[in-house]
């Protein structure tokens, strides 16, 4: 199963989660024009690379940021909105490491088994 971690909650199910899309800048509401808002609200950039994303673990209504990489799925960090990356890095020195293909936690799995 594949697991992502929520910074309040831990690790869980990755169905237990709803991708709220990039964090990107709010344009300013009092000089935006039409153009501006339309393009903030419906376009995407959807270059492969290593994104911050918003997500929401929806059993606790838990919002917060993913930096995952979108080639290969990897998810390198998670934290709280407020929490800058930096010091989401020095709580999470080592990256997370929870979310993976069944493939690869039915292979770990297997491999203590036959220790």
């Amino acid at each position: 199963m594949k697991m992502l971690t929520c910074p309040i909650n831990g690790a869980r199910p990755v169905s237990e989660f709803v991708c709220g899309g990039d964090v990107q800048p709010m344009p300013n509401p009092s000089t935006a024009d039409d153009a501006t808002w339309a393009d903030y609200v419906f376009n995407r950039h959807s270059i492969p690379s290593v994104k911050q994303e918003w997500w929401c673990h929806t059993p606790s209504n838990t919002w917060f940021i993913a930096e995952r990489d979108t080639r290969s799925d990897q998810v390198f960090r998670t934290y709280l909105y407020g929490v800058t990356a930096d010091d989401a890095a020095q709580d999470t020195a080592v990256p997370d490491k929870t979310v993976q293909s069944e493939a690869v936690q039915d292979a770990s799995s297997e491999a203590r088994s036959h220790e």
